[in-house]
């Protein structure tokens, strides 16, 4: 199964880039995270219908194996609880029993936990990138900090509020 160990090791990559582009206020990182976990929730949404055997689709699909002859889930044989007997060397298929759980639904429930934690990267992905390119409106060149413009009078006086000073005297050239 290296397709998988390949899309994990990419997933490493892209969550490290997102937190880095958060960390150094860059959108465009955070952006590549998360056009990545769109991919990802793809690719995890492929593995439970494989695990599902929907379709033509099986655990031996190529694609999985990427044409490796021996490749199997490591769950196969090391889920919780399990009793692997006639593990040898050179055995392909070694009997398993005793299992807590069968290796595709642990499989499928890894598969799940990652869709649902790549949506919450996304919303949040998306709201930091939201928040870091929104224009803050508040500033006014003109006037300052003040929420109305300079061209207009105050609704109401304060004694905090910047009036010019006109002072008399001699004029300076």
């Amino acid at each position: 199964m290296w397709a998988p160990i390949i899309g994990n090791f990419f997933q490493i990559i892209c969550v490290i880039l997102g937190l880095f582009g958060t960390y150094q206020y860059r959108p465009r990182y955070i952006v590549v995270y998360c056009t990545w976990g769109v991919l990802w929730v793809a690719w995890n949404i492929f593995i439970i219908c494989v695990y599902l055997e929907l379709g033509s689709l099986t655990v031996e699909t190529p694609a999985l194996t990427l044409g490796a002859p021996q490749s199997i889930s490591w769950w196969r044989e090391h889920g919780i609880g399990c009793q692997v007997s006639n593990a040898t060397a050179t055995s392909t298929n070694p009997t398993v029993s005793g299992c807590l759980l069968d290796f595709t639904y642990v499989e499928m429930i890894h598969a799940a936990i990652q869709i649902v934690l790549a949506i919450i990267g996304f919303i949040y992905g998306i709201y930091v990138v939201y928040m870091f390119t929104e224009e803050d409106d508040s500033f006014d060149f003109i006037g300052g900090f003040d929420s109305y413009s300079a061209y207009q009078a105050p609704q109401k006086t304060s004694h905090m509020q910047l009036q010019p000073m006109y002072v008399d005297g001699p004029a300076v050239e």
